[in-house]
């Protein structure tokens, strides 16, 4: 993005801001690949062929600012987040050196949306592999967010010999919730859920779950970019895969595979999270105890054998958001040898 296209964003949201915030007829609606918002760096395609069909996936692929570290970092985004989302991490990356890969998996933001896709963490992985032997890259440090988290879990256990490090940015899944006690939801249910989702209840949500009751004028650019998929023309398609990905985090726990999990891992948990998914589907009694984050980091790091944990104590579900600079801070020095 240019720096004239910075500012006039910039004044755009200034503007919606001291109007008092957007109508619903204003807010805009983006295309099935989020076509109409723009990203902060050049968005690249890596087109492929999986499970009998072609595909497109989005990325971002952004060189070092200055000298060059040899390092790439790749960044994998959460359920309701894109590689978009991870900005601020992308700038503090390459101006220390690293090479830094984030992309929209499938199913996600500016990559295809499948009518018929068999969501698995295994085949994400696969996908997210395969795109970084296209680009050249044969090791990398490896982090996730939130259901990105599940998915960088499994890539390392996966491709162990692939991966340098492991960053695990409050990851949902670190507990079973069907174990727990949330019960099952066929993929119609929650198709039917994620059609009923817009701006409004987004916000909601995330102000609740992921901000601790907070919010913050930075955090509408997040919620309208989620907001406008499923405001476009797109939205059936959107909501189908959202369900499917959502079907495939309950059904595909990672958390027993922990103690098997053989690279140095960094676990940054915001001690203020309470997500967990299907929590309001589930019997009060069961629904009050998940996503308990200070508990299940301190659990995680005792599983993962090579593990260190960093707590951030006044932030939420997504402390890259809700303070960059800390986070940026915290993850730099995680990644200093």
């Amino acid at each position: 993005m240019s720096f004239r296209s910075r500012i006039i964003s910039f004044l755009a949201a200034t503007a919606v801001l001291c109007s008092g915030g957007a109508s619903a007829a204003d807010r805009p609606a983006y295309g099935p690949q989020l076509e109409g918002f723009e990203y902060p760096y050049p968005v690249q395609r890596f087109d492929f062929e999986s499970q009998r069909q072609p595909l497109s996936m989005a990325y971002l692929d952004v060189a070092p600012n200055g000298g060059a570290n040899g390092r790439t970092v790749v960044l994998l985004h959460g359920k309701n987040f894109c590689a978009a989302t991870w900005e601020s991490a992308i700038a503090a990356l390459t101006e220390r050196g690293f090479r830094v890969v984030a992309p929209d998996q499938i199913g996600f933001c500016k990559s295809s949306k499948p009518e018929r896709y068999q969501f698995g963490f295994g085949q994400l992985a696969a996908n997210t592999h395969a795109l970084l032997r296209k680009l050249g890259v044969e090791r990398a440090i490896v982090v996730g967010h939130s259901m990105g988290g599940m998915l960088a879990a499994r890539y390392a256990l996966q491709y162990p010999q692939d991966t340098e490090r492991l960053v695990l940015v409050n990851p949902i899944g670190l507990e079973d919730w069907r174990a727990e006690g949330v019960p099952w939801t066929s993929v119609d249910a929650l198709y039917a859920k994620e059609l009923a989702t817009d701006f409004e209840s987004i916000k909601k949500y995330q102000q609740t779950v992921y901000y601790h009751g907070r919010w913050k004028p930075e955090y509408e650019r997040w919620t309208a970019m989620l907001a406008g998929l499923y405001a476009g023309p797109g939205k059936e398609a959107v909501a189908w895969n959202q369900a499917l990905a959502s079907d495939m985090v309950l059904s595909q726990p990672v958390l027993y595979e922990f103690p098997r999990i053989r690279v140095p891992t960094t676990l940054m948990i915001g001690q203020r999270d309470r997500t967990a998914i299907g929590k309001d589907a589930a019997p009060p009694n069961v629904a009050q105890r998940l996503g308990d984050y200070p508990t299940l980091g301190k659990r995680a790091a005792r599983l993962i054998p090579q593990s260190e944990l960093v707590e951030f104590e006044d932030l939420g579900h997504s402390p890259q958001v809700e303070a960059p600079e800390r986070f940026n801070g915290a993850l730099l020095r995680a990644l200093t040898p």
